[in-house]
């Protein structure tokens, strides 16, 4: 029995009451993953889940809509590998569904001299992890490439671009339920248990039985992978962050993107100014940690998800090496001025723009050790009978369908 249901309430399950394989989440990682499943195995009684109505709630619908060339990312590391791929395959995935996208490219801007070293091992690691097209560029050159922009050298990448993660998302959900796939969405999974050979996820009301799962449950990914098991390090920390967006009566103020050389000792990008696929540009991301997973309203307070972050002894860590960077976090969010100023060092037209605040920011799910260190790259474990996602920020929506290859090759040898 396959339902594809899009409503709340019981979930169900074909007749002989479970699964191959359960997906937890519903956001870009999670159907990609459902997809790759069904790909190798066709026929495959595979659910997805997700405690939302809709697909792509989260991280996936809340983000500027980049498509990484994989420039930050340590060679060898999982992040570096799957985000050059999984560009590649986005923009193949795009052009085989009529998805609208733009390569509209990216400049990474020094502004002074004490950025050059950055700049430079920012270019070394997008050479070693073959970003295509990459180029250093002078000041004369980036006004040539981005009339607004300022700069005293710059990092060229044509091949980034921009998308609708979101849209991508329904595509992919749209698939699945062509193909058979139940979309068990309006379902909040509260664990997931093994029981001799039964991968139990359990759900407020019910449960879902499986002969595996796959968790890739974003901002709850660590207490879904405790329930079954798994080591509470690295612990989820939720980042607000917030946009500004130009007013769509202004003049474009640039062609593609804009970035600052970012923080080398942490995972964030800085803000930027960004050009989104529905012609707009975003100025942003801040970061700030907030006190609630769903802080999509800085003044949110959920009290678990509170004292969760506040009983971490790897927060406190964070705090102390990074109080520097929380304070400036706290000003931009308090003040459109310093956000603006922010983002006018490197596009000084936009100290003259009027600015709208974006009604809808995300919550970035960061991982961070117990031992204070923010987790830098995707991080897969298993326990039995399950495979989980345990940290999978920026640039995951980038490197989706990799990731998903990744993580069937791992089932797949886990099965052998």
């Amino acid at each position: 029995m396959n339902t594809n249901s899009h409503s709340a309430g019981q979930p169900v399950a074909p007749a002989d009451g479970r699964f191959d394989v359960v997906v937890v989440g519903a956001g870009i990682v999670g159907l990609a993953v459902a997809r790759e499943l069904l790909a190798r195995r066709p026929g495959l009684r595979l659910a997805v889940i997700d405690k939302e109505l809709e697909v792509a709630q989260h991280q996936t619908g809340h983000n500027s809509g980049v498509i990484h060339s994989g420039i930050y990312y340590a060679p060898g590391s999982l992040k570096a590998r799957l985000c050059v791929e999984g560009a590649r395959l986005m923009y193949e995935f795009c052009d085989e569904h009529a998805i609208p996208y733009e390569r509209c490219g990216k400049l990474i801007v020094a502004l002074g001299e004490r950025q050059l070293s950055g700049l430079g091992e920012l270019e070394a690691r997008g050479r070693a992890n073959g970003v295509p097209g990459l180029r250093r560029v002078s000041g004369a050159e980036i006004r040539q490439i981005e009339p607004e922009a300022r700069g005293l050298a710059a990092l060229h990448s044509p091949g980034t671009g921009i998308v609708d993660f979101g849209e991508v998302a329904r595509v992919l959900a749209r698939e699945l339920r062509r193909d058979g796939v139940d979309l068990l969405l309006g379902h909040q999974v509260t664990g997931v248990r093994r029981v001799g050979p039964v991968t139990v996820v359990d759900v407020e009301g019910g449960a879902v039985r499986a002969s595996r799962a796959v968790l890739c449950a974003g901002l709850w990914s660590d207490r879904l992978a405790v329930s079954a098991g798994a080591p509470a390090d690295p612990r989820i920390l939720p980042f607000r962050g917030a946009y500004l967006r130009v007013a769509d009566d202004q003049p474009p103020v640039v062609r593609g993107l804009v970035y600052p050389v970012p923080d080398p000792e942490l995972p964030f990008l800085g803000v930027h100014v960004t050009r989104h696929i529905d012609g707009g540009v975003l100025l942003g991301p801040t970061a700030m940690l907030v006190p609630s997973r769903e802080g999509h309203h800085p003044l949110r307070i959920a009290p678990r998800d509170l004292t969760a972050t506040l009983t971490w002894p790897g927060t406190w860590k964070v705090v102390r090496r990074h109080w520097r960077t929380g304070i400036d976090e706290l000003r931009m969010a308090a003040s459109r001025r310093a956000f603006r100023a922010a983002c006018a060092a490197y596009v000084p037209a936009l100290a003259s723009l009027r600015l709208d605040r974006v009604r809808v920011s995300g919550v970035r799910a960061q991982a961070v050790g117990r031992d204070g260190s923010l987790v830098d790259d995707f991080v897969i474990s298993e326990t039995s009978g399950a495979f989980h996602v345990r940290n999978a920020p920026s640039p995951a929506a980038t490197s989706s369908l990799a990731l998903a290859r990744e993580l069937v090759d791992r089932m797949e040898l886990a099965s052998v």
